[in-house]
């Protein structure tokens, strides 16, 4: 993480040069200052270095490297468990094409939105419910 921090605060850098570069070479050629891209320059190098204070106080308050970082390290090691999925389940399918019908009634027409609420609800209680009877049930 720590040479995410020195790679952000190296891209804040270029981007003020850059910016200033920007404003003099306009200043040069035109005269005056054409205010949208130094200003745009400017914000990104804000932003750059937003993130990088950010990852520097993240680095500083997780009090030592990560197992991404450590040369030595497992691929186990930075492998959280998450927690247990189903790959098997088709109820997330469902409910995206509910989702997607509801959508559909809301920009073609009203009669969709029932149907598509209703298939909504049969897939928020088959998702829940799918541990608790057929094969899978505990």
């Amino acid at each position: 993480m720590r040479s995410n921090v020195v790679l952000w605060w190296v891209l804040t850098v270029f981007f003020l040069i850059t910016t200033g570069v920007y404003v003099g070479w306009n200043l040069i050629s035109e005269n005056h200052v054409e205010w949208v891209g130094a200003v745009a320059l400017l914000f990104v190098a804000f932003m750059g270095a937003m993130i990088a204070l950010y990852l520097h106080r993240t680095y500083k308050a997780q009090g030592g490297e990560l197992p991404e970082d450590i040369l030595t390290a497992d691929i186990d090691d930075g492998d959280p468990e998450l927690g247990e999925f189903s790959p098997w389940s088709w109820w997330p399918l469902v409910l995206a094409g509910s989702a997607a019908i509801f959508l559909i009634g809301m920009a073609v027409g009203q009669f969709l939105l029932p149907i598509g609420l209703a298939i909504f609800v049969v897939a928020i209680v088959g998702w829940v419910y799918e541990y608790y009877r057929g094969h899978f049930a505990r």
